[in-house]
């Protein structure tokens, strides 16, 4: 292979480049590469720079990928390390997703300094999150409790909670245990009454369609069993056209060569919702979230779902 270093872009929050450092240890453990053979490059995205709106109103998760992107397709990077969860389901021309690396855990974590749970928070307490399927989650299980829009890396949402802005806010388990923050949390949602986002827990890479250099190396760090369960809920999200305007919930699991799926569509105050269950083969993974995802829009009709993104 080329002597020349493997650039890995990434944003610049701890936990961002704590996950580019695990893709960039990953590719040396698999080559037998020296460490300055990667390099891991931060580059400041809109989605870090907006910090005083939801990201709906600024203009959807692309925010968190678009500069990435620009320094992949300019040849400043090699690669760009992605949250799954933050990934639009539409990539630019000449880009691709080449690897997704073991997923972790995949529930979110209950954090607060007044409570020991969600059903524990007194009626009012405000609870403080960014994301609609985590606002419209908390209004289905707890509709007298105060859901304010919470932005900020990990470190500043707790230093917030700390100061009591709010009484309790929502992260990725994942995410706090990359940061070995885990501690943090009061405890744990689970997940028949507070699924995940479509993606969460999972890293991927993404790379030039075209670079023959660099795919061959990162194919080496994919996962297949992550792969496939993402593939399946990146299916599901792209029928419906999902972005973080509209609160979706959505977790695929793989046990063997079989795939189960369970994807929810709700409205931003919780009180209607629309849940779709499938199953079949892992190798059939974009057909059962597609199927899961057509199903929902026949049920919720198109009117309901574009008027989700009206309210939004």
């Amino acid at each position: 292979m080329s002597d020349t270093p493997i650039r890995i872009a990434t944003r610049g929050s701890p936990l961002a480049r704590a996950q580019a450092e695990e893709v960039a240890a990953r590719l040396r453990s698999a080559h037998g590469l020296p460490e300055e053979m990667t390099e891991v490059v931060v580059f400041q995205t809109s989605g870090d720079r907006i910090q005083d709106r939801a990201l709906a109103e600024a203009g959807g998760k692309g925010l968190f990928t678009k500069e990435l992107e620009e320094a992949l397709l300019d040849g400043r990077a090699d690669i760009a390390v992605h949250s799954a969860k933050d990934m639009p389901t539409v990539l630019p021309d000449g880009l691709v997703l080449t690897a997704y690396l073991e997923r972790e855990d995949v529930r979110d974590a209950f954090l607060s300094r007044v409570a020991g749970s969600l059903a524990e928070l007194d009626a009012g307490a405000v609870v403080g999150t960014a994301s609609l399927r985590r606002q419209a989650l908390v209004r289905r299980l707890r509709p007298d409790l105060k859901v304010v829009t919470f932005r900020g890396n990990v470190q500043t949402r707790l230093r917030k909670l700390e100061e009591g802005e709010v009484q309790a806010t929502l992260l990725a388990l994942a995410g706090l245990k990359r940061l070995g923050a885990e501690h943090e949390a009061t405890g744990v949602l689970g997940l028949d009454d507070f699924p995940p986002a479509l993606g969460q827990g999972a890293i991927t890479v993404e790379t030039r369609a075209d670079d023959a250099r660099v795919i061959p190396l990162i194919a080496a760090i994919d996962h297949a069993p992550t792969a496939a369960a993402l593939t399946c809920e990146r299916a599901f999200l792209a029928v419906l056209d999902g972005s973080c305007r509209t609160p979706i919930a959505g977790h695929a699991v793989i046990d063997g060569d079989r795939l189960r799926f369970r994807g929810l569509v709700l409205s931003p105050d919780g009180t209607q919702e629309f849940e779709a269950i499938a199953a079949g083969a892992a190798g059939d993974a974009e057909a059962i979230g597609r199927t899961a995802g057509e199903d929902i829009v026949a049920r919720a009709g198109t009117e309901f779902l574009a008027a989700l993104k009206a309210l939004s």
